[in-house]
């Protein structure tokens, strides 16, 4: 490749990418701040005594889980408009955003719900019987006892959901989402007096790369504040 022309287009790609990666960080922040509460009440739905509830949950969960989140992103940013003929979702990328930060939060917490259900289980029930035993309430014990310890058993599986939601963000494209997957490829097809420019793409690895290193360090420092419960 001619080092004077990469020279030359380099700005205008990274401006690009930067553009691309700020909508990536948006749609996973969002993400992130929805599906972790959300798991949560899922989860409690999945073990509720109420068994309706408690099997509507985890038939939800087993939908969202065996279906490919590409065609969840699909059924939620068309259907309504092809289907029942209203666009909830509004022209332009806002709109794009909106389904997709829709889907991405059901989808991530349906996921983190098993993770959160697999670790309030994992606490033995001693604990909890143990805390009734000296009038604590159910609320208290979920609070003060079974939280942190659950807390503890769940980062690494949580930690591998937030790795692999940095990279799933890319799936938004198939929407039309111009995150930064979306923007590495258009040098490809013509893009701010480009085409035919394929090293953008494979530079969106970078990107990837130093974002979900910096998740890695900040959960290994989580992990290690959360030592003393063990």
């Amino acid at each position: 490749m001619d080092i004077e022309l990469f020279l030359e287009q380099l700005p205008v790609v990274v401006n690009a990418l930067n553009l691309g990666f700020l909508q990536t960080l948006k749609l996973f922040a969002v993400t992130l701040l929805g599906a972790i509460p959300l798991g949560l009440v899922i989860a409690f739905g999945s073990m509720s005594r109420f068994k309706p509830l408690s099997l509507f949950s985890r038939f939800v969960v087993w939908i969202i889980r065996g279906t490919p989140l590409m065609i969840q992103l699909l059924i939620i940013y068309y259907f309504p408009g092809l289907v029942l003929n209203n666009n909830i979702w509004g022209s332009g990328d806002g709109g794009r955003f909106l389904a997709s930060a829709v889907g991405f939060i059901f989808n991530y917490a349906c996921y983190f719900s098993e993770i959160y259900r697999g670790g309030i289980q994992s606490v033995p029930k001693g604990q909890e019987e143990a805390g009734l035993v000296l009038g604590m309430t159910k609320s208290q014990i979920f609070f003060k006892v079974t939280l942190m310890q659950m807390i503890k058993r769940i980062v690494p599986p949580m930690s591998n959901e937030v790795i692999t939601l940095v990279k799933d963000t890319s799936l938004a494209r198939i929407i039309a989402l111009q995150e930064i997957i979306w923007a590495g490829q258009a040098f490809m097809k013509g893009s701010q007096g480009i085409s035919g420019a394929i090293w953008p793409l494979f530079f969106t690895a970078v990107y990837y790369l130093f974002f979900n290193g910096v998740i890695t360090l900040l959960v290994g420092k989580l992990e290690k504040k959360l030592d003393y419960f063990r």
